[in-house]
């Protein structure tokens, strides 16, 4: 069974953050480590995922609703790690008493979100050198 747990970005935690965004953003997405640790880790509500005492995925949410930076190591991917992550911040959020969320989707992700109630709220954009789209999910009126 796996561990989610709402984390800060700090103690032990950061360097498990760290280490699952670095293996997936920088080294297999090629993303620039600048763009990547963008500064507003402090700020953000994050999630770990572990199985059996080690941390396998990640995501963060920011103060505005935003989540980002979901991220789940290649041999764990295809298990729901991922709407374990979105689930987990969407209950964060309604604790929080946000209206909604919003995430900029991979395009090749579009699917993933719209399972889990996200809609299109603007154009396909490029960011970080992959094309992206914004979408969200109203939690309250």
């Amino acid at each position: 069974m796996h561990d989610i747990k709402i984390v800060d970005y700090k103690n032990s935690y950061i360097d498990s953050i760290k280490d699952i965004r670095e293996e997936v953003f920088i080294k297999e997405q090629k993303i620039s480590r600048d763009i990547e640790f963008d500064g507003k880790d402090d700020e953000a509500i994050h999630v770990l995922v572990f199985f059996q005492n080690i941390a396998l995925a990640t995501g963060r949410m920011l103060s505005d609703g935003r989540i980002g930076r979901i991220a789940v190591l290649k041999e764990h991917r295809k298990k729901q790690i991922g709407t374990m992550i979105i689930k987990a911040f969407i209950n964060e959020a309604l604790k929080r008493d946000f209206k909604k969320v919003y995430l900029d989707s991979q395009k090749n992700a579009l699917a993933f979100y719209e399972k889990l109630g996200f809609e299109i709220s603007s154009e396909v954009f490029v960011k970080a050198g992959i094309e992206h789209i914004t979408m969200q999910k109203v939690l309250k009126s």
